[in-house]
Parts: structure tokens; sequence; C-alpha cells
């Protein structure tokens, strides 16, 4: 017997009983050439969204545990589906939500984090010869209350069980046969990407990505799960995310990558002393709220202002958080403004390569895309622009930079 196949269809792969007799067939093939299979399945099509929307037309803010118990259904309805469907193909195959299969998480509900995987169960359905077929996205607290652990979590489900089934890859199957250079909606002729590391990866995830969530990049790079991102809808490799890729597939630059939903907060007049920052963020990181980019003034008169992003659907939550803690702080005011976009290029190639910054800001300038903030680490560097140029600002720097398909 070859070793046990973890395997995650996204929402798009199963939005309807065609799609999902479509993704049974695969399963079933996996099987037939000799694998124990755990497929991971996300909610069909938007059924989340349409979940989260009905609890607000009831409620105008729901709570947070009451979302979760909501939110966790649409998965809990794809995972059956899938099961009856390869049953009726003569594949033996068993569903599982995310207490079933031993997924134990942190206590923050929506923002939930995998704390641990119990696999006994899910061995011995394998071991009986059934597929296991596991609801993504969600897991149960010590208490055995259910959670969610937010966009993009049934990825993080799927490498999470590979790491804890000890397989060397998880596939992830999407309604793209790649990654690419850009996204292809915005670009016209982006160059598919073969190999990728983690490092690029979990950079462009970070940074508005949409095929990978970091949360599962990250999980990959620490238990050494090759991620395999393949087309639901056609045969053929992907793109494969490792450690490290081949050496003609190095490039300066990997790829161009745009996050719309940004927002930003300015504190002004901070004084000037040690723990400011500390008490200004610390309220941020107990919500659960990511503060992406941070630029903070020097102060020459005992004073200086901060300023950091936020995702937009944050911003009040943020907003009111730091009005609070500027009671304690006493800064003169706290300003935001939303409407921002990010826009950014990676690739390990960058590090030590002189003149990449320059013609990214030089770029920028000839399209008259006006830069708000700047934020780099070694191998990528962010520029916070108008939302309604963010587009342009991706096809400019794509092009720049030669990632076109030739």
């Amino acid at each position: 017997m070859k070793g046990i196949l973890v395997q995650k269809y996204g929402g798009t792969s199963v939005a309807s009983p065609a799609r999902i007799r479509r993704v049974s067939r695969r399963i079933a093939e996996s099987v037939r050439a000799g694998h124990p299979v755990v497929a991971v399945v996300s909610a069909m099509g938007h059924t989340t969204d349409r979940l989260i929307a009905l609890a607000h037309q009831v409620s105008p803010s729901p709570p947070a545990r009451e979302l979760d118990m909501l939110a966790a259904n649409g998965e809990t309805i794809t995972a059956p589906l899938v099961a009856m469907c390869l049953q009726a193909m003569d594949v033996p195959a068993i569903s599982l939500t995310g207490l079933q299969a031993g997924v134990r998480t942190s206590g923050q509900h929506s923002k939930a984090r995998i704390r641990e995987i119990a696999t006994d169960r899910i061995r011995a359905e394998l071991e009986a010869g059934r597929v296991c077929v596991v609801a993504g996205f969600q897991g149960v607290t010590e208490t055995n209350e259910i959670t969610t652990l937010g966009r993009g979590g049934s990825d993080t489900t799927a490498v999470a069980l590979a790491a804890a089934l000890g397989s060397t890859t998880c596939e992830i199957y999407t309604d793209v046969d790649a990654i690419y250079s850009a996204d292809p909606r915005v670009v016209a002729h982006p160059s598919r990407i073969t190999h990728i590391s983690y490092e690029e990866m979990l950079e462009l995830a970070a940074v508005g990505a949409r095929v990978m969530h970091p949360r599962a990049v990250e999980l990959g790079e620490l238990y050494g799960v090759a991620i395999h991102v393949r087309s639901s809808f056609k045969k053929g490799p992907g793109t494969m995310i490792v450690a490290e890729v081949p050496m003609e597939d190095r490039n300066r630059v990997r790829g161009v990558a745009h996050e719309s939903n940004v927002a930003k907060i300015t504190v002004r007049g901070v004084p000037d002393r040690p723990g400011v920052a500390a008490a200004l963020f610390e309220p941020l990181g107990a919500a659960s709220i990511s503060v992406d980019v941070i630029v903070q003034n020097v102060g020459l008169t005992g004073a200086t202002d901060i300023t950091f992003t936020v995702d937009e659907g944050e911003l009040r939550q943020a907003v009111a958080l730091v009005q609070e803690a500027n009671r304690e702080i006493g800064a003169d005011e706290v300003l935001s403004s939303g409407g921002l976009a990010k826009l950014s290029i990676v690739g390990t190639g960058m590090l030590g390569t002189p003149g990449i910054a320059a013609r990214m800001f030089r770029t920028l300038a000839e399209h008259k895309i006006n830069i708000e903030m700047i934020s780099t680490s070694e191998i990528r560097i962010t520029c916070l622009v108008a939302r309604s140029k963010a587009e342009e600002g991706v096809r400019a720097l794509h092009s720049a930079f030669e990632l076109d398909r030739a």
C-alpha cells in the first residue's frame, strides 16, 4: 500500500452535484492507484458567505460563538455529499466533522488556530479501507466548542492533517491550474510557476495572492510537507511549493501580488517613550486583528507619529481599540482611512540585487501612482497605494520586471 494521500477540494471544486461527482472520480482514481485517501472539503460555492449574510439579516451583531456554529455547517454539508457519491461509485468512504477527525483548536472564534490533531479515528478508518472525507475550516476546543479557522481554513486543515499523518505531500485542488506570476484576472499573460519556495509563497500569500493561505504554507514549511497546487477541472501537474526550487526556476522577481481590502490608521503625536508601541498594539493582538505595514516617524520633539494598516473589514473594531488604548497613551489624535491597496513584488533573487526597489518606484511614478507607505522584507517590497490604481500597478510592475509569458 502506498503512503497516505491528503487532498483538499475548494468551494468551486464542489459547487454543484456535477462537480462533486468529478471530485469523487478523482478521489476514486487515487484509491484505485493504491493510496489511502483523506479528502478535505470546503463548503459548496459561496455557501459560507450566504450563511454569514443570513446571520446578519437576523442579528445586527451576531455572537461569535453562534456565527461559528452556523458557518461550520457549510463544510459539514459537503463532506457527507462527497462520501455518498464515493459510496455510489463502490468506493468505501465516511464523512467526518472536525470534531470526529480530532482537530483541536484554540478558543478564538472565527480565527481559531489548530493546536493538535488526534489521528486515531482517521487511521482506523483508513485501515478499514475507507476514504475519510473531512470537513475543513473547522475544529473544536478542549471543551468541545465548535470553532472555525478563518479565511483559507480548509487549506490549513489539509496541510495540518498531512503533517499529523506523516504525509510528505498535500494536494490542493482549486479552480486554477497553477500559481502564476500575477492574478490571471488582472494580467493578460502571466507566467506559470512550476516550483516556488515556501518563503516566496508565504510572502505572496501574505500580500494578496489568494491561491494559498499563509498559515497553510507556514505549516508546510514547518513540517516539511510539499504542497501541490492543482486544478480540479483538468489533469496535469500544477505548482509545487517546496523548500528549494530548481536552479532554472529561480528569478529575481517571481511574482506581483495585490490586496485591495486595506485601510490605515494613524496615531499622531504619540509620546516618544518606551512601552507606548506595546500599549498600542497589544489590544489589537488580543482581538486577533492582524497589523501589517507599520511606519513610525523619528521623534525629534518628544512625540512621533505611528501609521499602520489593517484589513478594512476590521477597521471599525481596530479604531475603537486604538482610541481606548490612547486614553492611556495620551497621543494627540487617531485618524483612519480606507480605499487603499497593497502592491508587492516578491522573489528570493531580490536579496542583494541592487536597483530592484528603484525600478519598482520609477515604474509606479511613470504611471502616476502615488506611494503612501512602503514596507520591505529581504525578499519583498510592498507599496501602499490608492485602491483605484491597484490593478494598473500590477500590470505595470509585471511588465517592468519582464514576467509576461512569452
